[in-house]
């Protein structure tokens, strides 16, 4: 800020992106609160999800997420399923 109002203090457009940059900043600090300094909030209760696994409703597994196209390819490896052993 004290770089904007020395150097730029006429650069409307700088203002109003630094404006935004604080906005966005502090409202992801009160979600952090909000979730107790977690990134993202828990979407179920850890007992409902180890009771949905072992009623078979939901199903848990590794997620593999490819490191050099991240946002496009990524899968779970479900426990029990696609490993070398036989059983």
């Amino acid at each position: 800020q004290n770089y904007l109002d020395n150097f730029w203090p006429d650069l409307k457009a700088a203002r109003e992106l630094f404006d935004s940059i604080l906005q966005a900043r502090h409202e992801r600090e009160i979600e952090s609160q909000e979730n107790n300094g977690k990134e993202y909030p828990e979407h179920l209760p850890k007992e409902v999800l180890e009771a949905g696994i072992k009623s078979g409703r939901y199903m848990q597994g590794t997620l593999n997420v490819n490191k050099h196209r991240a946002q496009l390819e990524a899968f779970v490896r479900l426990q029990g399923f696609g490993s070398k052993e036989t059983g």
